[in-house]
């Protein structure tokens, strides 16, 4: 369990940040950028939440919010003695296989419920459509950043499988909450 009794610590008055081994790394490091990415995204989807009446899929987003917060743990724990070992343990939380193939499955269901797609869609509709594609969106550049940050060091193979299931989560609940309204569509040259 957490327990913060102190907000701040005056510990990254220095510029740096401490991971969850005890090292500390500059605030602007690409294992940094990726998290701040994902707490990003994680507001994001909070946002998107407030938008919606409560039903099924708030409570996918909110299970999705707690999913974000073990993927920035495990982005926040190197991998152990410079080796890529990515298991789970007591001490250790790693997104694992399970969280994405919860999202296909999801997606699936989802998908099997709308028209196949005849245009790109642009991003918008009801106002929690909207939300959730600016999630999306947001999701799209955690995996570019998450994609650059695995260059420099060994980040979890899940976690990028993770994110990845994400964006294309969100695209088709964003599709399903316009189903009513349809999808406002791209007109390539449409505004000529």
């Amino acid at each position: 369990m957490v327990k913060l009794n102190k907000i701040y610590t005056r510990t990254g008055d220095d510029g740096t940040t401490g991971l969850v081994d005890g090292s500390r790394i500059a605030k602007h490091d690409p294992r940094m950028a990726a998290i701040g990415d994902i707490d990003e995204l994680n507001s994001a989807i909070g946002m998107a939440i407030a938008q919606m009446d409560s039903g099924d899929h708030t409570a996918e987003l909110a299970m999705v919010q707690n999913d974000l917060f073990d993927l920035g743990a495990d982005l926040a724990t190197p991998a152990r003695d410079d080796e890529e070992d990515f298991a789970p343990s007591d001490m250790v939380l790693r997104i694992v296989a399970a969280q994405a193939v919860r999202l296909e499955s999801r997606i699936d269901a989802i998908n099997a419920q709308l028209e196949p797609l005849t245009s790109f869609i642009l991003p918008g509709g009801s106002k929690a459509a909207a939300a959730v594609h600016l999630a999306r969106a947001i999701a799209r550049r955690a995996e570019r950043t998450i994609a650059a940050a695995s260059e420099d060091m060994a980040i979890n193979p899940q976690a990028r499988a993770y994110i990845n299931r994400l964006s294309d989560y969100l695209f088709v609940l964003a599709r399903h909450l316009n189903h009513d309204s349809g999808d406002p569509l791209w007109v390539p040259g449409g505004s000529r």
